[in-house]
């Protein structure tokens, strides 16, 4: 992580065709990329859940890319809430909820 000093962390839920389509896998090597911790897992309800912490403007890159995604998906809503930071360093693909 690097810029400033400041850590921001932001939880996204991502909906639409957003599972089958290599949105985790293709999400941990975006976020490894720009250098961001969290982790990123499907969830039983069809969506995508994600937490990016790092530098504000790596953690508002992911954000971003979350409401594209991969080429074969199609999102149709994110909902991201800002989180307190807890130290997620590395990023990593996640069970289900």
């Amino acid at each position: 992580m690097s810029g400033s000093n400041a850590t921001v962390r932001r939880r996204v839920v991502v909906s639409g065709r957003v599972q089958g389509v290599f949105f985790r896998d293709t999400c941990e090597r975006e976020a490894r990329a720009a250098g961001v911790g969290g982790w990123v897992r499907n969830r039983r309800d069809g969506t995508v859940e994600a937490v990016f912490e790092g530098d504000p403007v790596a953690v508002e890159r992911m954000v971003a890319w979350c409401r594209r995604g991969p080429s074969r998906a199609v999102v149709t809503a994110v909902a991201v809430t800002d989180e307190l930071p807890a130290g997620d360093r590395t990023f990593r693909v996640r069970g289900y909820d």
